[in-house]
C-alpha cells in the first residue's frame, strides 16, 4: 500500500494520543520530567508507523526504522535509568511555580503539545524517505547518512557512560567532566545526537523530497545549541562548578576540536 497521503497524518495524531496519555501520567505523579523519558521512544513510534504504512523501498523503510529504534530506545532507557527516583526537574519545576494553580493545564500545550510538534517536525526525514518508492535501491547517500548516524550514536552513547562513570566516583564530587571524548567538546551528547540526525536526514536525501526534510536535522541542532540544551546546562555548572570558567575557554562548546592550550 502507499501511505504517501496516509502517514503523516496518522504519524501526527499518534504522536497527539501519546503525549495525552504521558500528560495524565504527569498529573497522577505530579511530575512533568516524564516527558523526557518519552522524548526518545516517541520517535520509535513514528519510524514504525511510518515503515508500516508507508509503502516505500522496503530496505530504505528498515534501514531508517532499525536506525531511530536504537536511536530512541537507547535514550529513553537511559534517561529513566539517570532521572529514576530524582523528582521533577528544575525546568518544570520553575514552570510549576510560573504557572500555579493552572500548571496542569498550561503543561498540556507548553510541555506536552510542544515536543509533540517538535517530535512530528523532527521526525520528518523519517517519514518522507519511508514514503518514497524511489530510488528502489539504496544509494551511496544511504551509506553515509548511516555512516554519520553511527558515528553520532556512538559519540552520544560512549559521552554518556563517560559521564555516568565519572559522577559515580565521590571524588569527582564538584569537579569538572574534562576527559575521554568531554576534552574535545563540552557537550558530546548533544553533539552525537545532532549527528546521528543530520545522518537520518542524509538517507532521507537518497529520495526525491528529502531535501525538504532538512528542517528535522536543523530543529534538533537548534533545540540542543541554541535553547533546551547547551544554554541551560552551561548556565549551571557555570554557577555551580569553579573550574567550568575555565574549561569553557580551553574547549570546544559543540563540535569536537582539539583542546585550546
Amino acid at each position: 500500500m502507499n501511505g504517501v497521503g496516509f502517514v503523516f497524518p496518522l504519524t501526527a495524531t499518534a504522536v497527539v494520543v501519546l503525549m495525552v496519555m504521558i500528560w495524565l501520567l504527569s498529573l497522577a505523579k505530579r511530575d512533568a520530567s516524564v516527558v523526557d523519558i518519552v522524548w526518545g521512544p516517541g520517535f520509535v513510534l513514528i519510524a514504525a508507523i511510518s515503515c508500516a504504512v508507508g509503502g516505500g523501498y522496503a530496505p530504505r523503510r528498515y534501514l531508517l526504522t532499525a536506525l531511530t529504534t536504537l536511536w530512541g530506545l537507547r535514550l529513553g532507557l537511559y534517561l529513566l535509568w539517570r532521572n529514576w527516583g530524582q523528582g521533577e526537574d528544575s525546568r518544570y519545576q520553575a514552570f510549576r511555580r510560573r504557572y500555579g494553580d493552572r500548571f496542569w493545564l498550561a503543561s498540556l500545550y507548553i510541555v506536552f503539545g510542544l515536543q509533540a510538534a517538535l517530535m512530528w517536525v523532527v521526525s520528518l526525514p523519517v517519514q518522507v524517505a519511508q514514503v518514497s518508492p524511489v530510488p528502489a535501491q539504496l544509494t551511496w547517500l544511504d551509506g553515509i547518512g548511516a555512516l554519520l548516524w553511527l558515528i553520532g550514536w556512538l559519540f552520544e552513547s560512549i559521552g554518556d557512560w563517560e559521564l555516568a562513570r565519572f559522577k559515580r566516583d565521590p571524588a569527582h564530587r564538584g569537579r569538572v567532566m574534562d576527559r575521554g571524548l568531554w576534552r574535545y567538546t563540552r557537550h558530546p551528547n548533544y553533539f552525537g545526537d545532532a549527528l546521528a540526525w543530520w545522518g537520518l536526514f542524509v538517507i532521507a536525501l537518497a529520495t526525491p523530497y528529502g531535501i525538504w526534510t532538512v528542517v528535522g536535522p536543523a530543529v534538533m541542532t537548534g533545540l540542543l545549541v541554541r535553547v533546551s540544551g547547551v544554554p541551560l546546562l552551561e548556565r549551571k555548572l557555570t554557577a555551580t562548578r569553579p573550574d567550568y570558567a575555565a574549561y569553557v575557554r580551553r574547549t570546544s562548546s559543540f563540535v569536537p576540536w582539539f583542546p585550546r592550550s
